[in-house]
């Protein structure tokens, strides 16, 4: 059932192609949001191709910001702390590039940085135009005045229907189509009425051509109210293509090593896994269910690393992942997701250690623990497959994190209950010895458990967000690293031989 429903979630999510994005969204009441961010070396590219917006009132002032930061944890513009609008004012400390639609005066585009940009290459296709229209694909300004567009919806058939021509904007753009942001002032801007609405359209790029410039880009959107009294519905509808990529590959300066970490990952794990088996062929006399479980849980997630290495190689290729790849991936991923969360839970318990018969209180956690880990590797996905602009990309966010720390916490309880209970046999029964060697191993456990939640989710966040942008690829090593120890270690203090204590 697993498997079906990754292969549901799958089916419903909408089309994410990765380092080539399309957003589309519509009734878009934020002031402001991050369309996507992006680690650039030299000779990286950033394409992106605005193919509808309008917006309501036509009073505000709308456009785009491109702010370059060293590291995740530098955010521009934090919540709920701007004053004014950001398309007003270039400020002078921040590596920024504004773009303002000029609807009042005609000037299209119109270009403002600060003289730590003055140099950034910004280009425009001359002979770019709104991509035309057909029978059965819907356009994109129809899109924006619907629900989202599936992604099976782009079906294109031979029969065109002929396009309205669009207006272009007066612009003063010189000559050259690429110039440093102080040469241009301003980028052409086809406008468009469909309905009695004023749709605009345009197309810019940015380039990477010095070591100066290497950073992390994130793109925002802004919406700005002019004149906010009597104006209560403030929204905007945008359909927009951007495509992203470094030199020899479309991922992210920080992502780029990431196949070969989950590659050499996915090797220890195999390696670890077999060797396990080879000590339960050794040791089958003492081996119990349980350690069966553990060697399966070992090698699903090998599986799930090679399978996820093998995603990230398609997308550093081509720009977009391939389904099939992905589809087996979230497959595993949700499996490896579930059994590692069992695996704890029955080793807390002292299931086949202790007792062979789980209690009703023992039930009852793998009832919470279970959905909530199912539910939490589902937010992951739609998390990774949704665009960083939509809203829904924020909530499924905060869903992943609440749900995973809650998972978290439940499972200490099984250990912690463990403990109590040989606590209270050491002092009643006649084998006090015995009892408080399980004990120890058991808040060994305890505190291996605590480590390795602590380390996964606190460290490796705290690593991402401080490590120069080129590096964030360490937090994944270092995540996958932290689990590899605590299946070691967990091996080690479980293994089958008669000198451990649960004997």
């Amino acid at each position: 059932w697993k498997a079906v429903l990754a292969f549901l979630l799958i089916a419903l999510l909408p089309a994410s192609n990765a380092r080539n994005h399309r957003l589309s969204l519509k009734g878009e009441q934020r002031r402001y949001f991050s369309v996507t961010t992006f680690g650039f070396l030299v000779g990286g590219k950033l394409n992106v191709e605005v193919e509808a917006l309008s917006f309501s009132p036509s009073t505000n002032r709308v456009g785009f910001s491109l702010t370059r930061t060293p590291t995740d944890s530098v955010n521009p513009y934090p919540d709920g702390r701007i004053e004014g609008c950001p398309l007003d004012e270039v400020k002078e400390d921040m590596y920024v590039l504004t773009l303002a639609l000029d609807t009042s005066e005609n000037r299209g585009l119109v270009l403002r940085c600060n003289r730590n940009f003055s140099d950034l290459h910004v280009s425009h296709q001359e002979n770019w135009r709104p991509q035309p229209r057909t029978v059965r694909q819907t356009s994109a300004v129809q899109q924006l005045f619907r629900a989202r567009r599936d992604a099976a919806d782009v079906v294109p058939t031979t029969t065109t229907v002929p396009p309205t021509t669009p207006k272009p904007v007066a612009t003063a753009v010189p000559s050259a189509t690429n110039a440093g942001c102080y040469a241009i002032t301003s980028l052409p801007v086809h406008r468009d009425t469909v309905d009695g609405v004023t749709v605009y359209s345009f197309q810019f790029g940015v380039s990477i051509d010095k070591e100066a410039h290497e950073g992390l880009y994130s793109l925002y959107f802004h919406n700005c109210l002019v004149n906010p009294l009597g104006f209560l519905n403030n929204s905007a509808n945008l359909s927009v293509s951007i495509s992203e990529r470094n030199e020899g590959s479309f991922l992210s300066a920080g992502e780029i090593p990431l196949p070969q970490v989950y590659f050499l990952m996915a090797v220890v794990f195999f390696a670890v896994g077999c060797y396990w088996i080879y000590l339960l062929r050794q040791r089958r006399q003492e081996a119990y269910k349980i350690h069966f479980l553990m060697g399966l849980l070992v090698f699903v997630k090998s599986c799930s690393l090679l399978l996820h290495g093998i995603n990230y190689h398609f997308i550093s290729k081509d720009g977009s992942p391939i389904e099939a790849w992905a589809v087996l991936f979230y497959i595993t991923h949700l499996l490896k997701g579930a059994l590692l969360f069992i695996t704890i839970v029955l080793i807390g318990t002292g299931w086949a250690f202790i007792k062979h018969i789980l209690s009703d209180k023992d039930k009852k956690i793998f009832m919470i623990v279970i959905p909530l880990q199912l539910l939490a590797n589902v937010a992951q996905i739609i998390m990774e497959e949704s665009e960083e602009g939509e809203s829904q990309h924020t909530t499924w966010r905060e869903v992943f994190i609440l749900v995973d720390l809650l998972c978290c916490g439940a499972i200490l309880f099984p250990v912690v209950w463990s403990i109590r209970h040989l606590q209270e046999a050491s002092q009643t029964d006649g084998k006090a010895a015995i009892n408080l060697e399980k004990l120890k191993l058991f808040r060994h456990f305890y505190v291996m458990i605590v480590c390795y939640i602590y380390f996964t989710r606190i460290i490796v966040f705290l690593l991402k967000i401080t490590v120069p942008f080129r590096y964030e690829w360490l937090d994944e090593l270092f995540r996958e690293g932290a689990t590899l120890i605590f299946f070691v270690l967990t091996g080690y203090k479980f293994r089958p031989t008669q000198s451990n204590p649960y004997f």
